[in-house]
């Protein structure tokens, strides 16, 4: 269990990635002006976790199995997202231990003391608003951002909207989207090693997402 635990967890001095607010779970964003399809075998989504005090990280990747964004007048509109939660992947350089594997830390972070994937199959990721980055005023790691995304993230039985800095490039013929940010686990109920005393967490919160999402005109 420890092994497989270390996915949830991300030192605070680790992370590389800007820190996403989040809230309640939001309307959706009409999706106006013209439409692209995702691109799956053109998108990625990487997460990268470690052990509490940024030991031994863990990182690994995710599949869309569908999506839809919109833009109108060179801006982002709305989306809307599938994550196949059964393509959930341990990388394993990242298992270095002795008598560990990554298949097992798979097999771990899909049963029901994590994402339940038998029954959750899917996570989705919809878009509520978008607002113009300013760089006066907003701050983000990400080099280039261009776009203040919020959006509803769905994981098992909970949605939580979640706001962090995109860089988004928009043309007649395709989108992409590039985001790097650190999301709080808990949120969606994802408690494993962090309840009770933080001081007796061998669990860290955070989780570092990366996202690399390109879609092309229907």
């Amino acid at each position: 269990m420890a092994a497989a635990a270390l996915l949830f967890a991300a030192s605070c001095n680790s992370n590389s990635g800007d820190q996403a607010e989040t809230g309640a779970a939001q309307e959706a964003a009409a999706q106006t002006g013209k439409e692209y399809n995702a691109d799956i075998a053109g998108s990625s989504i990487g997460w990268r976790a470690t052990h509490k005090g940024g030991m031994a990280p863990r990182f690994g990747t995710l599949s869309l199995a569908s999506g839809t964004i919109s833009a109108e007048n060179g801006k982002l509109t709305g989306g809307s997202f599938i994550v196949d939660m059964n393509t959930l992947k341990v990388d394993s350089a990242s298992v270095t231990e002795a008598g560990k594997k990554a298949s097992d830390l798979e097999a771990h972070l899909k049963n029901p003391d994590f994402f339940e994937v038998a029954k959750y199959g899917t996570a989705k990721f919809e878009i509520t608003g978008v607002k113009p980055f300013d760089a006066a005023t907003d701050k983000s790691m990400l080099e280039g951002a261009t776009d203040i995304i919020s959006g509803n993230l769905t994981l098992k039985d909970s949605t939580v909207n979640v706001t962090f800095p995109a860089k988004v490039s928009i043309t007649d013929s395709n989108v992409s989207v590039e985001a790097k940010f650190v999301v709080d686990r808990t949120s969606w109920g994802l408690n494993l090693g962090a309840e009770g005393d933080p001081a007796n967490w061998m669990i860290s919160k955070d989780i570092e997402l990366t996202l690399n999402v390109k879609a092309v005109q229907k």
